[in-house]
């Protein structure tokens, strides 16, 4: 017996390992069809109990058999069958295995009149293609006897009627047959795609055994992105090393995440990955549509090796995605899951009410001696005092227009099954979602204009096989989106409400039984044309959108065997069509204004309004927009996949082409003109004895983007590979390194989206252009004028890619990949910047000059560990990219600390360059003693800059670069799992670093604008800006500067991007947790359902962060942007 290890030696343990316990009686460990069981002496419904909780089958049994049926010592790994053979080894149970269900039999004893054994013949036969299984083991069920089938799949057995045939083979789901009557047996077996070797899809859909592989490939099991979301991108952040995914916005319909892959490497706007859903490349937004429910496989192609064969359109990597296919079952398979949700903002930013705010007004206005009127302590005093919504207004514009709420529904239901000559899988999928606005128009109008989004999706699958050899497969994905929203856009209105005064006027003002419209309230301090009222804007129209995109795929597969064995032949053809349609309804409204007013003796107030300008018109207008397009795809392959001893050997050899056109051209021709891309791809490699390993991909590409004698690219990729724990030497090392492979790769990458014109290469002359002379300037007429300059030599941007990493597995439970990657970017088409005005050019050329390096690491770790009777499950990703500009023709700056080359850039291909503040000057004495500063006038309380070049003057040459970029550096993520009886829970959290925003905008910059006094005030503003009535203890902690208004004295100071509004992007997020319970099966065993799973889930739930004003992920300036949600879902999974 095994020693155990004391209470408080295990605490001290248990602080460096999670929850890990040395000694147990039982480990029941299963992942990806592998199972171990060692354990000493338990029964045989403990063992199975165990064996459910810890992978996917599922057990059906009559629970009064197994009573009193013990084991003793068992130690056994290995596929279920076998595992399931040394567990019911001379117990008189049987199996039968379909898909992941397993029943049990329990064979009674054999009765003195049991008949007496005959022989019996059978052959044994692939279910799918009928061809013979050879070597199979056919052994009778309790006993040691058993044969083997010979070349013909034919084996003969001596069996009485009583008994059961096991029929297994390696690749296939074992089989049990009851002898009865017969004589001659005709038995099939299928596939057993958990006992196969573990396969990743990779280029063009085609599947490479992973531990051949030596390109860089991230799989991720399907389940891992069932979150809470609508939006499939929102599961990437974290979960997926070296893919960098933020949320800027959670608007519904719209709240899919940016994601690159390794980062951003082009200075062009070319940035976003490959996508590909069953050999169809589509949009993020179609990727967004997909239902985790569909997905079968999801692969991230990442180096050189990966994507070259993609050529022109692999160079920011590829996500490849494969929908799930029919199976040969006796029953079908189907699926139901059902969820509400509750949802709510992460943060939103938090403003001054009204009366402080013209507190701080008066001090702007104070601080620079202007003419502006100040508001009255009187007017002050009564809107404190809430006096009078209409004469005293007080509007917080964001309550008066979001709920803190909003409710949203997901169902899916999916079927799968089929037989030998069909099989299919189909999928429906309804998503609701509402916006967390109010139902304002309501109030005014008929009609709502609220957020509602009805999204639907449909995956149809059906595989039909025409013979032995050859298969057809059609594959249909459809996906309709329903929207209806305010016609004023949703940021917008979030804008709205930080550009708006609290105390100018109300949201409308009474009715006076007269008027036949709303009396919407505004104010006299701005022009009629920047009048505004968030709610009017609001309220006053609606936008009802009508999107479908349909993808279809027909694709034939032939195996050539009888050309040479492991040659097939495959032909996909595919199109999308995306169509979209816009109705929008709009009106106008009518803006008044505060006339008299007087306190009656009541206490209440009178007042008068009168109207600004003519009545204007309330009834809807309407407008329609449509837009769409349409894809074909044809593709041809021949792959060669064959193993020769110790040889294995894999072709392709892949023809495309690819043809993109607008349906809605409008009047434009060139619009109206196809765009045509076709290509070759190749791939050959070799593995030698599981240990060495050599890949060389090719992808040869045409564009019509560049002229002749430059729109073929040829781009090869080569990897090596070695397997060292297959060595011999390595055998002693075995037990604690279980597996590791080292790899390597290099090679080039094209990219032709390098953006510019049409035919870029060609030059045009514009016609709208007029000329000038005279002594003022009033003299000309039309003329012609070049615009781009021919250039013929226009090519690819090529991406060189390097690719150094390892693969390893620890005591058998702990998984480490690791990466490091290195990317330079070279030909990359920008606009030329050192040309002079004397060329006399209208237009910067554009060549092929930009260059850039993109380098980092990327790494997965994955722990599985039973403690006990709880299977924990671990996993952990980090990403680190690091991109540096080489050349963008910058003409060269005087101080070189302000090139742009040798910095880091993000989206736009720029690095922000700003000032180095040093806080708030105090005194006089202190502004007399520093440098001065070339930034209009300033005075005490207004920002002090940083003099880089010791010139004793701050100006535009003392700007530096700043922080990092917008684009995170870092990116990581973490999470565990823990499954203990019917109980399973899961957390995981979701961060990023070295990323760098800026605060500013109108809520954050108060007056500056030319807003005046029309826009809120961020509450952290009146808590640490530099007042006139602080003390000086106060004003010394203040970080921003004294107010004042546009134009103003330090306004133009004040307001430059610094180090003062600069902030630190970084966060740690609980990005989700949830709990579920599983109802058991002897609850279910009499009714229909197999299984049935209720969990709760959040996402979003808490962040750690610095910056505490809203939520950093979005990036934003002021906070003016619809937040991403905090959500809470409840759900419901059966499966029938």
């Amino acid at each position: 017996m095994r020693k155990s290890l004391s209470f408080h030696s295990s605490v001290r343990y248990f602080k460096y390992i999670v929850l890990v316990l040395l000694f147990y009686p039982l480990t029941v460990l299963g992942a990806q069809g592998h199972i171990t069981v060692k354990g000493q002496s338990i029964t045989i419904k403990e063992a199975i109990m165990l064996i459910e909780k810890n992978s996917n089958y599922v057990f059906f049994y009559n629970a009064a058999d197994l009573k009193n049926i013990r084991l003793k010592n068992i130690n056994c790994s290995g596929p279920i069958d076998k595992v399931l053979n040394e567990v019911f080894a001379n117990t008189g149970i049987t199996y039968l295995i379909q898909g992941n269900d397993v029943v049990l039999k329990v064979s009674k004893t054999e009765s003195a009149q049991q008949a007496k054994k005959t022989e019996i013949v059978g052959v044994v036969t692939d279910a799918r293609t009928g061809e013979a299984v050879i070597g199979a083991s056919v052994a009778i069920v309790g006993t040691t006897t058993g044969v083997i089938t010979d070349i013909d799949g034919k084996f003969v057995i001596q069996a009485g009627p009583q008994d059961v045939l096991k029929i297994s083979y390696v690749g296939y789901t074992a089989k049990e047959v009851k002898v009865g009557n017969r004589k001659v047996l005709a038995i099939d077996l299928s596939e057993d795609a958990q006992a196969l070797e573990e396969v990743v899809v990779t280029a063009y859909g085609t599947g490479q055994k992973k531990a051949s592989m030596v390109g860089s490939v991230q799989a991720i099991r399907p389940a891992e992105l069932k979150v809470p979301s609508t939006n499939l991108s929102n599961s990437f952040a974290g979960r997926l090393s070296g893919v960098v995914a933020v949320q800027r916005t959670g608007r519904p319909g719209a709240d899919g995440s940016d994601f690159w892959i390794r980062g951003i490497s082009t200075l062009s706007e070319a940035t976003s990955p490959l996508i590909i859903i069953d050999g169809v490349q589509v949009s993020s937004a179609d990727l967004n549509a997909l239902d985790p429910e569909v997905i079968d496989g999801f692969s991230i192609l990442k180096d050189a090796t990966a994507t070259a064969m993609y050529g022109t359109r692999g160079a920011n990597g590829v996500m490849i995605v494969t929908t799930k296919s029919g199976q040969n079952l006796d029953k079908p398979i189907i699926n139901f899951r059902v969820e509400g949700q509750i949802s709510q903002p992460t943060k939103t930013p938090k403003f001054v009410d009204g009366a402080t705010y013209m507190e701080l007004f008066n001090e702007a206005v104070k601080n620079d001696g202007s003419p502006d009127v100040l508001y009255s302590q009187d007017k002050i005093n009564g809107t404190r005092m809430k006096l009078n919504p209409y004469v005293f207004p007080d509007v917080n514009w964001y309550d008066e227009m979001f709920n803190d709420v909003a409710f949203n529904e997901k169902v899916n239901f999916n079927i799968r099954g089929g037989g030998k000559k069909i099989d299919y899988f189909s999928s429906i999928s309804v998503n609701h979602e509402s916006g967390m606005l109010k139902n304002r128009s309501k109030d005014f109008f008929s009609y709502n204009n609220n957020i509602d989004v009805m999204r639907y999706a449909f995956q149809n699958n059906i595989n039909a096989y025409l013979s032995k050899s050859s298969k057809l497969s059609v594959r249909l994905n459809v996906q309709l989106r329903d929207l209806r929203e305010p016609n004023r856009g949703i940021d917008d209105i979030f804008a709205d409400a930080m550009n708006s005064s609290p105390v100018e006027a109300p949201v409308f003002y009474e009715p006076d039984g007269i008027t036949n419209h709303v009396k919407w309230g505004t104010t006299d301090r701005l022009i009629t044309a920047y009048q505004g009222n968030p709610v009017a804007q609001l309220t006053t129209g609606y936008n009802d959108t009508f999107e479908s995109t349909v993808i279809a795929a027909l694709e034939f597969e032939q195996k050539l065997d009888f050309l040479t064995k492991g040659l097939r032949f495959k032909a996909l053809g595919t199109f999308k069509n995306w169509s979209k349609s816009i109705n929008k309804y709009s009106a106008g409204w009518n803006k008044y204004l505060l006339g008299s007013y007087e306190q009656n003796e009541d206490g209440s107030y009178s007042y008068t309004t009168n109207r600004v300008g003519n009545e204007v018109s309330t009834d809807l207008n309407s407008t329609n927009e449509t837009a769409g397009d349409r894809r074909i795809y044809l593709e041809a392959m021949v792959d060669y996949n064959r193993t020769f001893g110790r040889h294995d050997v894999n072709a392709m050899l892949i023809y495309n082409q690819d043809e993109l056109v607008n349906n809605v051209p409008g009047n434009n021709l060139i619009n109206s003109l196809p765009k045509r891309k076709q290509g070759l791809a190749g791939r050959l490699s070799y593995a030698y004895d599981g240990k060495y390993m050599a890949e060389v991909n090719m992808g040869y590409n045409g564009s019509e983007n560049f002229a002749k004698g430059h729109r073929f690219g040829f781009f090869p990729a080569y990897a090596v590979g070695w397997m060292i724990s297959n060595e011999k030497f390595w055998e002693p090392i075995l037990p604690v390194v279980s597996e590791l492979k080292l790899k390597a790769s290099y090679g080039s990458v094209g990219n032709d989206a390098i953006g510019g014109d049409r035919w870029i290469y060609q030059s045009t002359i514009s016609t709208n252009n007029g000329w000038n002379y005279g002594e003022n300037g009033s003299e000309g007429g039309g003329g012609i004028q070049v615009g781009n300059v021919e250039n013929l030599n226009v090519s690819w941007e090529k991406a060189y890619k390097t690719n150094l990493g390892f693969e390893m597995r620890l005591f058998d439970r702990i998984k480490i990949q690791a990466d490091y990657f290195h990317e330079k970017r070279e030909g990359v088409f920008i606009n030329r910047q050192g040309l002079p005005a004397i060329v006399g050019l209208t237009t910067k050329p554009k060549t092929n000059i930009g260059a850039s390096v993109n380098r980092g690491v990327d790494a997965t770790l994955e722990y599985e560990e039973k403690v006990g009777e709880v299977f924990l499950t671990g996993r952990a990703n980090f990403t680190f990219n690091r991109n540096k500009l080489l050349n963008n023709d910058e003409v060269e700056h005087l101080y070189k600390y302000q090139n742009s080359i040798g910095k880091t850039f993000g989206t736009g291909g720029n690095h922000t360059f700003g000032l180095i503040a040093e806080g708030l000057f105090q005194s006089q004495e202190e502004i007399d003693n520093a440098p001065e500063q070339n930034f209009g006038t300033y005075r005490v309380g207004d920002v002090r800059y940083r003099d880089v070049n010791g010139d004793g003057v701050v100006d535009t040459y003392d700007k530096v670069a700043l922080g990092y970029t917008n684009i995170p550096e870092i990116t990581y993520g973490f999470g565990l799992t823990a499954q203990w009886r019917s109980w399973d829970i899961n957390a995981f959290f979701q961060g990023i670093a070295h990323c760098t925003f800026y605060i500013g905008g109108t809520a954050m910059r108060p007056f500056f604008t030319g807003n005046i006094n029309q826009s809120a005030i961020n509450a952290d503003i009146y808590d640490h800006v530099w007042k006139t009535t602080n003390t000086p203890e106060q004003n010394l902690t203040a970080y921003y500067p004294r107010l004042s208004e546009a134009g103003g004295e330090g306004s133009t100071n004040n307001n430059q991007t610094s180090t003062l509004t600069m902030r630190d992007g970084r966060f740690l997020r609980l990005k989700n947790f949830e709990i579920g319970y599983t109802i058991p099966k002897s609850i279910l065993e009499k009714t229909f359902i197999k299984s049935t799973r209720i969990y709760v889930s959040g996402s979003n739930l808490l962040t750690f962060s610095k910056f505490k004003l809203w939520d950093p992920e979005t990036g934003s300036s002021d906070g003016g942007i619809y937040p991403p949600l905090r959500v809470f879902t409840i759900g419901l999974n059966a499966k029938f």
